[in-house]
């Protein structure tokens, strides 16, 4: 099994037990999420940091459609 990247840009501990209740808008058990809420947070923070594409975020983040359903809209 592959080791698990870390971004500098990933939420540390203590602010994801801040943020995370006000991010959860269904249970992490539930059938229609297929990523982990982190890892989506972990990825639209290294997009806002990096200002990288879509397209070309690394590959082990989930997948670049997932993210931008949950990024925020103007």
């Amino acid at each position: 099994m592959a080791a698990v990247r870390t971004y500098p840009s990933d939420v540390k501990d203590d602010a994801w037990a801040f943020v995370a209740p006000y991010l959860c808008l269904m249970r992490e058990d539930a059938p229609q999420r297929a990523q982990a809420l982190r890892d989506l947070f972990n990825a639209l923070r290294y997009l806002a940091h990096t200002g990288c594409p879509w397209r070309f975020r690394p590959h082990d983040l989930p997948p670049w459609a997932t993210v931008y359903l949950y990024s925020p809209k103007e």
